[in-house]
């Protein structure tokens, strides 16, 4: 019986030991970025069919005031820590942000951060929107952290995870150069879309913040664990062919007293191994994108016995 084969219509198939090496700045073996979300949640947001955007009936004073911990409070404990051992942020920005409390957006920027976005809001969905309502949340995004911050967003994480089948084509019609909303790789890699190029750069999560504590029920402790074999094992393959480490952070999370010393030891054990390179999303991708061109004729996609074609404009379903 023949093996099914992976999803053609995202992105073409490399088996990870048969592509040409990646090589990161100074020799170094994994390219590691830290990505914190800076969110806003609206504590009584318009209901939506498919979707509830809190597990107690809105307004959920407990679930709002909880994640608002983050703006007041522990985003500034959190990116403290981070500045302290080097480590840039790529900012998952909901842009909504920029109006709520512009004082974040200031404190990311004057840290020389970058941007990029989660949307408007993390309690707005995208899954049912139309084509004039996506473009409409991009280009306000693109032009919302213009505004704020002085920069062009390059890159993209959809709002709670929530996507059309045109939302890939679309941030590379709009000159986006990464998704991070594609988990399949420890490597940057092109996805397909209907036209222009767009890359996807490793995002997380098996080691997100969000699922370690929520999810598999980590101690801050067991979490800082988790990073640095995260990382170990990311730097030791890497030393073949450069890998990607990301560690997506929400604030309201990794900034609470308990977890965040736990968190600090486990940037000081990769700040001080030698082999990361501390870089954010832009910086990962453009040097993957000076790589590929002399490549891309030499190691052709394995083609999948029976797999079809990708059809312009549709995401994976």
């Amino acid at each position: 019986m023949r093996e099914s084969s992976p999803d053609p219509l995202l992105y073409d198939y490399h088996p990870y030991h048969r592509r040409p090496p990646l090589v990161w700045p100074d020799g170094k073996a994994v390219a590691v970025w830290v990505a914190p979300n800076l969110e806003y949640y609206e504590i009584d947001p318009p209901p939506h069919p498919m979707r509830k955007a809190w597990t107690r009936p809105a307004p959920d004073v407990v679930g709002y005031a909880h994640r608002d911990h983050a703006n007041r409070v522990s985003h500034w404990r959190m990116a403290d820590v981070m500045t302290a051992h080097g480590f840039p942020g790529s900012v998952s920005l909901s842009v909504a942000l920029c109006q709520h409390h512009p004082q974040v957006v200031a404190d990311a920027q004057a840290r020389g951060w970058e941007f990029f976005s989660h949307g408007i809001y993390n309690t707005r969905y995208a899954y049912d929107m139309d084509e004039a309502q996506e473009r409409a949340i991009i280009e306000d995004s693109i032009r919302t952290v213009q505004d704020a911050t002085g920069q062009r967003i390059r890159g993209w994480l959809a709002p709670a995870l929530t996507h059309t089948p045109r939302t890939l084509d679309l941030l590379a019609e709009y000159g986006f150069d990464y998704t991070c909303d594609l988990y399949h790789d420890d490597q940057v890699q092109e996805v397909k879309v209907a036209r222009g190029r767009l890359a996807s750069i490793p995002y997380s999560l098996e080691v997100n913040d969000h699922y370690g504590f929520f999810v598999y029920n980590m101690s801050g402790r067991e979490y800082a664990d988790t990073l640095i074999r995260q990382f170990e094992r990311l730097a030791a393959e890497g030393q073949r062919s450069g890998t990607v480490m990301c560690i997506p952070l929400h604030a309201y999370l990794i900034g609470q007293p308990h977890r965040i010393g736990p968190f600090e030891e486990a940037l000081a054990h990769i700040a001080a191994d030698g082999r990361a390179w501390l870089a954010t999303a832009g910086e990962i991708v453009d040097c993957w994108r000076r790589q590929q061109e002399p490549s891309r004729e030499q190691v052709a996609p394995t083609k999948i016995e029976g797999a079809e074609p990708r059809l312009p404009g549709m995401l994976g379903r």
